[in-house]
């Protein structure tokens, strides 16, 4: 049974089926949170002769995460569930690693979300396959959507760091 209470719902979705959906989506709403809060902590923090596009194109990326979050945050509410989604929640869940502090110049700072974006993809993929062995199709479609726009977004951090000397993995 999902963590948090659960409420009846007209959904015709089995209840212990809703309570793995349930979980389910309040792990991406964990991994989408925290990756929302790195990816602003990028914008916030990049530094270097590449300030001004890295800077607006995290927030864009940001905004993007934002948007999935209330998504995904909703989906838990409509299955019957409690959306678990404070800054402690999401820290105590989410599964990407910590935002390095000591990453702020621009090329440094791009490898380190694009890691990020790509443990995300992932998650999100898995996501994907378990919503569809669930066979909640909602859900499903939900986190296709999610996965397409983070592949978007984590093609543009890649593209920045194609033929980059300076790009390094954290």
């Amino acid at each position: 049974m999902p963590a948090g209470k659960m409420y009846e719902t007209r959904i015709d979705i089995p209840k212990t089926t809703r309570g793995k959906l349930i979980d389910l989506v309040n792990q991406q709403l964990a991994d989408s949170l925290d990756l929302y809060t790195q990816t602003k902590q990028a914008h916030w923090n990049v530094k270097g002769s590449d300030f001004i596009q890295l800077h607006e194109l995290f927030d864009e990326l940001a905004g993007h995460l934002l948007e999935s979050v209330d998504t995904i945050a909703e989906r838990a509410t409509a299955l019957g569930g409690t959306a678990l989604g404070t800054a402690r929640m999401a820290v105590g869940a989410s599964t990407l690693p910590e935002f390095p502090e000591d990453a702020v110049d621009g090329m440094d700072v791009v490898g380190a979300l694009a890691d990020r974006f790509g443990a995300y993809a992932a998650s999100t993929r898995r996501a994907m396959d378990k919503s569809d062995k669930l066979g909640d199709m909602d859900t499903n479609d939900m986190f296709i959507e999610i996965s397409r726009q983070v592949d978007k977004d984590l093609w543009f951090l890649d593209a920045h760091l194609q033929h980059s000397p300076r790009a390094r993995r954290r």
